[in-house]
């Protein structure tokens, strides 16, 4: 379980995060909904360690984040797919991919079996497994983001904004990817952040919405 309590984040001097308290039970879903500029991308970056926190507890599980290298959050099984992708165009789709697994020192076997499963819930990625990751579109990038985060998010996946820019048929595809995350890891959490929660439909257990850096409502 993710247990986050009280935390608060500034930029630049300004309060960015209120007293942000969550906890995320694995087998969960979670959608947090608000306007640019709540706090939803800098909620998912201080979980990753990305931007440090001013106050507050994190805690995975047994471990208290607010103790852990940004480097070493991957280890603990938390994958991130920011909302910029972040595709290294030099390499391809499944250097892409098996990068974060290489940086963790996982055997040959280990990577292949998380590649495998990965194909499996996002099947899109398998005829695009030797293309060069320039050669992608947005959309297309969108889903190598989720692949590469479920690489390493055996915990807990976040995933920011995946639902912006993709047109229809992709959105389509990624809502039913997350749907077969569900059923073959129904132990893992996933974390979603969105600005309009009409492209959710079905796919969180719970809504959160947030202003200003603090949850003001359970849709439900």
């Amino acid at each position: 379980m993710l247990k986050i309590e009280n935390l608060c984040v500034s930029l630049a001097g300004s309060p960015i995060l209120r007293s942000l308290s969550l906890d995320i039970h694995a087998g969960t879903t979670i959608a947090i909904v608000g306007r640019n500029g709540a706090g939803k991308t800098t909620l998912l970056r201080s979980i990753m360690g990305l931007i440090p926190a001013t106050s507050g507890e994190m805690h995975l599980d047994e471990h208290n984040l607010m103790r852990s290298a940004a480097h070493l959050r991957t280890s603990l099984g938390i994958g991130y797919a920011p909302e910029d992708r972040v595709i290294f165009p030099t390499l391809s789709v499944q250097e892409n991919l098996e990068l974060p697994c290489e940086i963790l020192e996982l055997s040959s076997q280990e990577v292949e079996e998380r590649l495998a499963h990965v194909l499996d819930v996002v099947p899109q990625l398998k005829p695009m497994l030797a293309r060069s990751g320039a050669a992608l579109s947005g959309g297309q990038g969108k889903m190598v983001a989720l692949g590469r985060a479920l690489m390493v998010g055996s915990a807990i996946v976040l995933l920011d904004e995946p639902f912006q820019g993709l047109a229809p048929a992709l959105a389509l595809q990624y809502s039913e990817a997350l749907g077969r995350l569900r059923t073959s890891r129904p132990d893992l959490s996933v974390v979603i952040t969105e600005s309009n929660s009409a492209l959710l439909t079905d796919i969180p257990n719970q809504i959160l919405t947030i202003e200003r850096g603090s949850f003001v409502e359970a849709i439900h």
